[in-house]
């Protein structure tokens, strides 16, 4: 059922509902959105410890970079500064021991900064800097593109070890959290384009100086409430039911009251699956076309694999941290060690004894499901490469689903479901790997293709 002005549901509050909602409002739509937890931001939101009660955390490190201009866009539009924000650095890969990547500040030109840096990173020989060099040359000669079957072992078969352990491979880990042998090609050099040979300050690391949950979900709550949209936060749906009169959406034992002319689903990518399966396989009325179309599409979501994050909160004495940078590239040998390491210093306690604690944030993507082996290793790392006697761990915050794994020829679900129903998430066919900026863009398009005839 069509209507001049299309009432549209969006289910999830994370990056991609938010975004999704925001455009769909911004095009003329009543939108309501529908959030089963308590707070908005998904796998990027704030979380509340009774270990910090004065000190807002996260559900796990996030950054964003200079080349995510629609998630800044998005930021302004709901009427969050990201300079008042976001601390913006160059981006600097040199573990403790000066090895490595770091791009300056100062160059106006986004190819060149990353030449000069390839020339002067430390621990590279000159025939690896040559290597890679010319490699990068090879790869924008043909428009930073390659076979889809590729992945990024392939692309830098030629490329040392040194090289590859100091930025293929963490750049690999941050960006996909996954390691080269299983990363697509294509997608990581979509990725390294993006960031570092466009345009000045594409590849600045962009850290938020609060919680995640003041960068953008609560401030789009905000803006959405304030622009007619209805939201309903603690509402988990159900069941999905197409009739006549549009979708309609169970919670718990009741039906809204609304037909939705369409529905986005904003969920984590099993979720949506579920919703989807259940309605194709429970209801009798959608043709076989469209049923197959569903089936086709859950099917595609399900079978994606997953790779945890986990990030390691710990206090540090202020006067034993001081020297730390925002952020500091780590060496790891293990998945059970960390990247990275960030150094919140505007996040501080203070001790019955005067003294003060800085928080630190130790992030070890493509981990293993143990804490406590994580926890040490973190505790070896701070001691040996960076000189911390000793850490306070606050909390292991572990998402074994953060991101689905890129792989060459990975399949993913489309924005289009079936007619009326769309999906988005950082899962969903696009540019990008499960980043922030994926997930922003999704919701951008599917809510742009409620409005495609």
């Amino acid at each position: 059922m069509s209507r001049a002005v299309p009432h549209i549901a969006v289910v999830g509050a994370g990056w991609a509902g938010c975004a999704a909602a925001v455009r769909a409002m911004q095009r003329g739509a009543r939108v309501t959105l529908y959030e089963a937890g308590r707070t908005a931001g998904g796998r990027a939101r704030s979380i509340s410890l009774p270990e910090t009660p004065d000190t807002a955390l996260d559900n796990g490190q996030h950054i964003l970079i200079g080349a995510y201009v629609e998630t800044l866009a998005l930021m302004r539009t709901v009427g969050v500064s990201p300079e008042a924000l976001l601390l913006r650095l160059p981006l600097d890969l040199r573990t403790p021991d000066g090895r490595g990547l770091h791009l300056p500040a100062t160059t106006t030109n986004g190819q060149l900064a990353a030449l000069q840096a390839i020339v002067r990173a430390r621990g590279w020989s000159l025939a690896e800097k040559w290597s890679l060099l010319r490699t990068t040359a090879q790869w924008k000669h043909r428009r930073f593109t390659c076979p889809d079957h590729q992945s990024v072992a392939d692309l830098c078969q030629n490329l040392g070890a040194a090289v590859m352990n100091g930025l293929i491979e963490p750049l690999c880990v941050a960006a996909l959290n996954s390691a080269p042998h299983e990363t697509s090609g294509a997608v990581f050099l979509r990725v390294l384009r993006d960031a570092l040979f466009s345009v000045k300050g594409a590849s600045d690391v962009l850290i938020a100086r609060e919680s995640l949950g003041k960068v953008l979900p609560e401030p789009t709550l905000d803006w959405l409430k304030a622009h007619g949209a209805r939201v309903l936060m603690g509402k988990r749906v159900h069941t999905l039911e197409k009739s006549m009169q549009g979708w309609r959406l169970q919670l718990g034992h009741e039906w809204s009251g609304d037909a939705y002319d369409r529905v986005i689903l904003a969920c984590q990518a099993g979720e949506s699956a579920r919703l989807v399966q259940e309605w194709a396989q429970q209801h009798e009325s959608p043709p076989d076309s469209e049923m197959g179309a569903a089936q086709s599409w859950s099917r595609q979501a399900h079978a994606l694999r997953h790779a945890p994050i986990a990030t390691v909160y710990a206090w540090c004495q202020t006067s034993a941290s001081a020297h730390l940078p925002p952020m500091q590239a780590l060496t790891y040998t293990s998945a059970n060690e960390a990247q990275f390491v960030f150094h919140h210093a505007n996040r501080q306690r203070k001790l019955a004894n005067g003294q003060t604690q800085s928080l630190l944030a130790f992030v070890a993507s493509h981990c293993h499901d143990d804490r406590l082996a994580l926890e040490h290793a973190v505790g070896v790392q701070a001691h040996k490469q960076l000189g911390l006697q000793s850490l306070q761990i606050i909390r292991t915050v572990m998402d074994k689903r953060a991101t689905f794994v890129c792989t060459p020829l990975v399949s993913r679900p489309s924005v289009q479901i079936t007619q009326g129903l769309l999906a988005c998430g950082d899962y969903v066919q696009g540019p990008y790997p499960a980043t922030l900026e994926g997930a922003v863009r999704s919701g951008l398009a599917a809510a742009d293709a409620c409005f495609v005839t």
